[in-house]
């Protein structure tokens, strides 16, 4: 198909596309973009025509490309060589599938990029070691070799996606942050770059955010009716906090987004304060974290309450200033979503105490409390079924639940890349704050007297993870790597 197909620069801006037979064309599609389609085709039978609006030309632009640059994409090691050529570049948003006849430096970062991208990765590792520079890229939560080779000019490579971010590439001796904005075929990739000062050169991780993904409806989560039948319940309040937990990359600024889409019914005025804005809200109002200038959370979150706001999303509680002022702002009648960095749902409580909330005040504002972790799902083309092991089963029993018959275990094959397993499923442990809860928090209980209070067996992490591997969505042995086997 790849033969066939038009550059990519003069598709997108004639809006013209061939995909086979077919004539693609955007709501803007020039005359000159006509002609050359109709010279590519020949004189053969004439072409099906499709006409679409211009989200649909841009998807379709992107699927078309996509493809054609994967293949391009897994041979990076082997087609980029290098010479002395000169690898400075302005900084302006950068269009991943056109291939500029540009320095090797150029070419090799723009297709690391345009397969992490095409890959579905979260992160890419740029390391430089004594031997020459690694590239890893993060994908399902496992990190995946890229590339390793001797005879890359590191200090080079290194050196462009500073400029792409926008870092001072003179400085060298200190950690800096910086964005790159990127496209992919009409889709908007914001890409957060950091820069860490290393024995062989400067380590650099892009955090990669598909800005146009577009948001996971809750039945896409991994819940079950119980629990967002308790989401949708939680996001109908008229104040409180509701907050999200869990490690970095566990999807808890997903599961928030989902919280606002149901919060908002047209008549809520919903405001944000995000480091970063990962997705695109419309009809909300979404603001930027900059700590430099003094914009911070609770900076953000004190301007917010001046905007009659009904819901507010605070990206993260930090530290005690914003922990105390979205307890205000909860108890003056707004409803709070945030997330916070604690191992489970009742610890999110102890977490609240360490930053300097009082008991009463926790138990006065509190809610709800989601803690969730992603694990990876079997794949269905190699899961291989076994009958559990007297431990396993036993397992299951310590855990109050009834062991399944038959457990699947990961072996690999092509189709996942020998790993055994394809995407993830979310996991979900949720504690709604009762009147009795709210009693035992104000006197003061510990950790393991509020979760006895609020979980029952099978509602814990380690009873939903036994659910999915009993449901045969995922593996006893990655269960247990995410969430260990804890009561």
């Amino acid at each position: 198909m790849s033969d066939t197909l038009l550059p990519f620069a003069f598709a997108r801006d004639n809006q013209v596309a061939l995909d086979g037979p077919r004539l693609i064309l955007g709501p803007a599609a020039t005359t000159l973009g006509l002609r050359e389609a109709q010279r590519r085709l020949g004189a053969s039978e004439p072409p099906q025509v499709t006409e679409m609006d211009q989200r649909g030309f841009e998807a379709t632009l992107a699927r078309l490309y996509q493809d054609a640059h994967a293949e391009a994409a897994e041979a990076t090691t082997q087609e980029v060589f290098f010479d002395l050529e000169d690898d400075g570049a302005q900084a302006r948003q950068r269009e991943l599938l056109e291939e500029p006849s540009e320095a090797p430096v150029i070419q090799l970062v723009n297709r690391l990029l345009r397969r992490a991208v095409v890959s579905g990765a979260s992160d890419l590792h740029v390391e430089p070691h004594e031997k020459g520079l690694r590239v890893r890229m993060r994908v399902d939560g496992f990190l995946h070799p890229v590339m390793d080779r001797p005879d890359i000019p590191v200090r080079r490579v290194v050196s462009r996606l500073k400029v792409m971010a926008g870092l001072d590439i003179a400085e060298t001796r200190l950690p800096q942050d910086g964005r790159i904005a990127l496209s992919l075929g009409g889709r908007m990739i914001d890409t957060r770059v950091s820069s860490l000062p290393g024995h062989y050169g400067e380590r650099i991780v892009l955090r990669i955010l598909d800005r146009s993904a577009g948001l996971m409806p809750l039945n896409q989560l991994g819940l079950s009716d119980r629990q967002q039948a308790l989401l949708e319940r939680m996001s109908a309040l008229p104040n409180g906090i509701i907050l999200a937990t869990g490690p970095t990359g566990a999807g808890k600024t997903t599961t928030l987004y989902s919280l606002l889409q149901l919060a908002d019914h047209g008549s809520r005025n919903i405001v944000t304060v995000e480091d970063p804005i990962e997705y695109d809200l419309p009809g909300v109002s979404q603001s930027q974290i900059n700590a430099d200038i003094g914009m911070t959370f609770a900076a953000g979150l004190r301007a917010t309450l001046r905007q009659d706001p009904d819901v507010i999303l605070v990206g993260e509680i930090r530290d005690g200033e914003t922990a105390s002022v979205a307890a205000q702002a909860a108890l003056t009648g707004h409803l709070v979503f945030s997330s916070l960095h604690a191992n489970s749902s009742i610890g999110a409580v102890v977490r609240l105490r360490d930053l300097g909330l009082d008991n009463f005040l926790i138990a006065a504002s509190l809610r709800g409390v989601i803690a969730q972790r992603l694990l990876r799902r079997l794949c269905p083309d190699c899961a291989q079924p076994t009958a559990p092991s007297d431990s396993e089963a036993a397992l299951f029993r310590r855990h109050g639940l009834t062991a399944p018959g038959t457990l699947y275990r990961a072996t690999g094959c092509e189709a996942c890349n020998g790993s055994g397993y394809s995407g993830r499923l979310g996991i979900f442990e949720m504690a709604e704050i009762s009147e009795e809860i709210r009693i035992a928090i104000d006197a003061g209980a510990n950790e393991t007297e509020l979760r006895g209070m609020a979980l029952g067996a099978s509602e814990s992490l380690i009873g939903q993870g036994l659910l999915a591997v009993s449901h045969g969505q995922t593996s006893l042995t990655e269960a247990l790597r995410v969430v260990g086997d804890v009561a």
